[in-house]
């Protein structure tokens, strides 16, 4: 290792390139806690592309494995350091390089934060809309390793619908440019989404050249109070199938809406069901929002609170924000992040509850009512042996339901450790043989990100 080191070292900073072990053990997990984890040789922060090339050039040379991390706040272990690699951590890289407000487009390096990017094209009168729940902490470049959806992604889409180009730099540290400037182009294949969502295992991301749009007005919120799910559900259906496209359309269980209570007291009924969040930007918001308080009253509300202004809306939105928190705050959680037809939602809900009850374990449900892609979140000690098994039992029950009910294991947080027994039921074998081709075409040494995805491929 100590040659290893020294070469590192040869062609980057001297800061770069970190290998005491208080900082290795910080850089060994993302949020995914009860997910394995290796111990690193040495953590690596590059500030330009020519960096990570000197450092793929060198894994490549010792046949290191390489894990890229962004801010670690990922869900499903996918950044997680496995023993002997390069930890490749690419928040120094975080320039806003171009915001271009005639193209409608930004070019970012992919340490940037979401919210920064958020704030700064704002500033030009445009929108970057995906809006991971971790906008706050989360990169563009772990955004576009998961194709991160967010809360507004009802009506806007994930991340893979603003990715308009990529520099990539591959195992062999050589850089590969994908993509364009140009609203449209189909020349050759399309390389750019197949990074988007690969978690690191093909390229490492060092800049994206991402869509904006035009700033929608300022939203209004609403929330709405349901006796049961299954009215919240008729609730949703009424909306979606009578044309509306709410700019968010989130839900929240009784479980969630309990947790979040005791983290901050926001009034919340705690005999709820289930409790919806619509906002709207449309032209009218005010008229848009009462039109969904109507369909919600119709279909069983016990209560509907409509927001006047932006600082109402902020309020009715926070509860939302908080439920990851929440839940972390009563033991470790196992976020669930199965997607299913938005006609079987509720089917989803009620089986979770059937599963909680089953093997007596915490699990509050909430997602992104709008696409059907729900968080369900098991939480449990996971100093108990017992109550650790249960929770791993009820987490896989809950991707097989998600499963036969037409879905797919993962919206948007990725496949990474956590998910990747399950991603074998959901590929075929035909499928699976592709990706693995995939995979040795781009890697043939197996360094990028390994043990993640398909183990094997």
């Amino acid at each position: 290792m100590a040659d290893l080191i020294a070469q590192l070292r040869s062609g980057l900073p001297e800061t770069a390139v970190q290998t005491d072990p208080d900082v290795l053990e910080s850089y060994r997990y993302d949020r995914a806690h009860f997910c394995p984890a290796g111990v690193p040789a040495a953590v690596v922060l590059p500030q330009s592309t020519e960096q990570v090339q000197h450092v793929l050039r060198v894994a490549s040379a010792h046949r290191v494995p390489v894990v890229p991390q962004g801010a670690r706040s990922g869900l499903s272990g996918g950044a997680n350091a496995v023993d002997g690699c390069i930890v490749l951590s690419l928040t120094k890289m975080r320039r806003i390089l171009e915001i271009n407000p005639v193209d409608r487009l930004c070019v970012v390096e992919p340490g940037v934060i979401n919210a920064e990017l958020s704030r700064a094209v704002a500033e030009h009168g445009l929108f970057y809309p995906p809006d991971p729940s971790s906008w706050e902490m989360c990169t563009i470049g772990g955004n576009i390793a998961t194709n991160s959806g967010g809360l507004c992604c009802v009506k806007y889409g994930v991340t893979a619908q603003y990715v308009l180009g990529l520099e990539v730099v591959l195992a062999s540290g050589e850089v590969l440019r994908t993509g364009r400037r140009t609203v449209k182009g189909v020349a050759g294949y399309d390389l750019t989404h197949l990074f988007v969502g690969s978690e690191g295992t093909l390229g490492v991301v060092t800049q994206a050249t991402l869509a904006l749009r035009p700033a929608p007005k300022p939203p209004l919120t609403m929330a709405a109070l349901f006796p049961t799910t299954r009215a919240a559900g008729a609730a949703v259906t009424a909306i979606i199938g009578s044309g509306h496209v709410p700019s968010l359309l989130e839900i929240m269980d009784n479980t969630t809406i309990r947790a979040v209570n005791e983290v901050k007291d926001l009034g919340l009924p705690v005999d709820a069901a289930a409790l919806l969040i619509a906002q709207s930007d449309a032209d009218d918001p005010a008229a848009h929002i009462a039109e969904l308080a109507r369909l919600c009253r119709e279909n069983g509300a016990d209560e509907v609170v409509e927001a006047s202004n932006a600082t109402e809306s902020h309020m009715l939105l926070e509860a939302r924000r908080l439920s990851l928190v929440a839940f972390e705050r009563l033991g470790t959680t196992l976020i669930d992040d199965v997607a299913v037809p938005r006609s079987r939602m509720v089917d989803l809900m009620d089986g979770v509850a059937k599963i909680a009850d089953k093997h007596e374990v915490m699990i509050g449900v909430l997602g992104h009512a709008g696409d059907g892609n729900m968080h369900p979140t098991v939480v449990f000690d996971q100093h108990d042996a017992d109550a650790a098994r249960r929770a791993q039992e009820a987490y896989g029950e809950i991707m097989e339901l998600g499963l036969r009910l037409g879905g797919t294991i993962t919206g948007e947080h990725g496949v990474g450790i956590l998910k990747r027994p399950w991603l074998l039921q959901e590929l075929s074998p035909v499928s699976q043989r592709v990706h693995a081709a995939i995979k040795r075409a781009l890697d043939p040494l197996g360094i990028l990100n390994p043990g993640k995805m398909l183990e094997h491929a």
